[in-house]
């Protein structure tokens, strides 16, 4: 029989950010890979579409490994995510006493 491990916020974020890392990583390689000089025309042109697509894709992946590795951080200092309470010039913020 095995041992299940129990399942946790906290070890699922670490899990998580570890195999961003790798994507990370991977999509960065992908990145700087040369585009071939021998491709001409509209084929040129769909590799280098896909490279910018790989470049934006890994910028919004860093964004989401910024934000799990605050949440992570959260949670390891208080145990838990604060709730962020963000008022702009609008209704809420007249009303907030």
């Amino acid at each position: 029989m095995s041992k299940k491990t129990e399942f946790t916020t906290l070890s699922a974020i670490e899990r998580l950010m570890s195999s961003m890392e790798e994507a990370i990583n991977n999509m960065i390689d992908e990145v700087k890979r040369p585009v071939d000089q021998e491709v001409v025309g509209s084929a040129r042109k769909a590799e280098l579409q896909s490279v910018k697509q790989t470049a934006v894709d890994c910028q919004e992946l860093i964004k989401k490994y910024q934000e799990l590795s605050q949440m992570h951080k959260e949670l390891n200092e208080t145990g838990g995510v604060s709730d962020k309470r963000d008022f702009g010039a609008g209704f809420a913020e007249k009303n907030a006493k």
